[in-house]
């Protein structure tokens, strides 16, 4: 353990942040699907061949496809800056919303004008750098966070986790704000302040209590300590130790150093990845930002006696044919295309 004295004196590192406000923002409406103009009506379906029913489909699954190709996308990474020391492991996080392709994203580091290709999910050999490999957090949400073992000075830089297109080639015009790595040499002075998040993943069930651990050593500058869950715009402010929070999040304050706080009676919807983050007050900017903690809330399971009635209702309401189709079309469509094949499935039972 570090002492306050030697941890006292400021860091040659320059530090650049953006500001604090603005932190809580939706990620926005995804984009209104129109059907096919041909696409049959229900009462039509009703009494078509089979083969019009396979034609209609047919082009519900093109709708669907079309749908999911100009459907949004979101990359959430952390903005840091983050602070690592030579020969440790440095974890960059990286959620893709939305899209869940391992050929599409890659890792590229930018440092002094100059851009590197870090990770590749679909090809290539990088010496020391790993994928974290946990996959499928959420629907449509998947992980691509990444390692880089032994860090050097040579490791300090820009992330960002991009999403590649048909090229492989970089879908945006301009790499978003990404990751920023600060690396401390052996023979630096310490730094003004380190925050710690030790625990990578946390696993959970709803109703719960969970702790999320961060220690933070140092003062540095004027400035409060928050606790925030996601990335980007759209992270949500969970904890303020100066400020309102939510009111099943309590901190726990063990020491001057502990900024750790208690989840109590957690849902599903508590999933997603908690970062504690220092700010400075002047200027009013994000001065420094643990590694994060990923924490996993999954529901209870379900007696035996409640999953067999659901399933003995299931194969009442559809039969098994009709089952096996609508849990393709399940697994592949769209709200909207899902909805329209439903309606043809039910004129078609009430006009045999």
């Amino acid at each position: 353990m570090r002492s306050r004295k030697s941890l006292a004196h400021r860091s040659h590192f320059r530090l650049q942040h953006r500001s604090e406000n603005g932190m809580v923002a939706s990620l926005g409406e995804h984009g209104r699907h129109t059907l096919p103009p041909v696409m049959p009506t229900p009462t039509r379906l009703a009494h078509s061949s089979p083969r019009s029913w396979l034609l209609a489909l047919l082009l519900v699954l093109w709708g669907a496809s079309e749908q999911s190709k100009g459907g949004k996308w979101k990359v959430l990474q952390p903005e840091g800056p983050m602070l690592v020391a030579e020969g440790e492991t440095l974890l960059l996080r990286c959620t893709v919303v939305g899209s869940c392709t391992d050929d599409m994203i890659q890792w590229v580091k930018v440092s002094n004008q100059d851009q590197q290709e870090i990770y590749n999910f679909k090809h290539g050999f990088f010496p020391g750098v790993m994928p974290m490999i946990q996959k499928t957090l959420e629907p449509l949400n998947c992980d691509y966070s990444i390692y880089i073992h032994n860090v050097t000075t040579k490791h300090a830089g820009t992330y960002h986790c991009v999403r590649l297109d048909g090229l492989n080639e970089p879908s945006g015009k301009k790499l978003d704000e990404g990751t920023s790595v600060l690396v401390k040499r052996a023979g630096d002075p310490e730094p003004d302040l380190w925050i710690i998040q030790p625990q990578e993943l946390v696993l959970a069930t709803t109703g719960d209590t969970v702790l999320l651990n961060c220690t933070v050593l140092g003062d540095g500058p004027p400035g409060p300590i928050r606790w925030f869950r996601g990335a980007g715009l759209s992270r949500e402010a969970i904890y303020n130790f100066r400020g309102i929070s939510y009111p099943n999040v309590t901190a726990v304050r063990a020491s001057n150093n502990d900024f750790s706080i208690l989840l109590r009676g957690i849902s599903t919807e508590h999933s997603g990845t908690y970062y504690c983050v220092k700010f400075q007050r002047k200027p009013n900017r994000q001065y420094l930002s643990g590694q994060g903690t990923r924490l996993r809330v999954k529901a209870k399971h379900t007696s035996l006696q409640e999953s067999e009635f659901t399933n003995e209702r299931a194969a009442k309401v559809f039969p098994s044919g009709l089952l096996s189709v609508l849990t393709l079309a399940v697994l592949g469509l769209k709200a909207v295309t899902l909805a329209a094949l439903l309606l043809a499935l039910a004129a078609h039972r009430r006009n045999p």
